[in-house]
């Protein structure tokens, strides 16, 4: 059950239940054309579970990761080497927290896929709801 709205701790909101956890729960997809070895996705999952914390709140204790790769992608109407890493978070954090996250999210899909920055795209959006334990949040 809901309790209410918690204070912003460093410009993030969260939302605390009757024993006052707060759900600052970050989801992080990786879609990429490479192909990974397992070794490969459990050194990218423990590089963006590390660099998360930049976020005030966020956590790997709390991080959800997908990483699906070998997907065929297209930019330009080309078949191209890509990755894309789509970002959703609980609440809301200044964009110098968003800045640092992107830049070491880069370097960890770049160091684990070999991409080019170039060829690696990024999107972060903020959610002031979500669905959580059975309920809306």
């Amino acid at each position: 059950m809901i309790k209410q709205q918690t204070a912003p701790r460093n410009g993030v909101f969260g939302v605390a239940n009757m024993k006052n956890e707060v759900f600052d729960m970050p989801y992080i997809a990786v879609s990429t054309s490479a192909i990974l070895s397992e070794q490969q996705k459990d050194a990218l999952k423990a590089a963006l579970g590390e660099r998360i914390s930049v976020i005030p709140g966020k956590t790997e204790a709390k991080l959800m990761v997908d990483i699906a790769d070998g997907h065929t992608m297209y930019f330009a109407g080309e078949k191209r080497a890509l990755a894309y890493v789509d970002v959703k978070c609980f609440g809301t954090t200044e964009f110098a927290h968003k800045k640092a996250f992107t830049e070491a999210a880069f370097a960890a899909v770049q160091q684990t896929t070999g991409l080019p920055q170039d060829s690696i795209y990024l999107t972060y959006s903020e959610f002031a709801n979500w669905g959580t334990m059975g309920s809306m949040k």
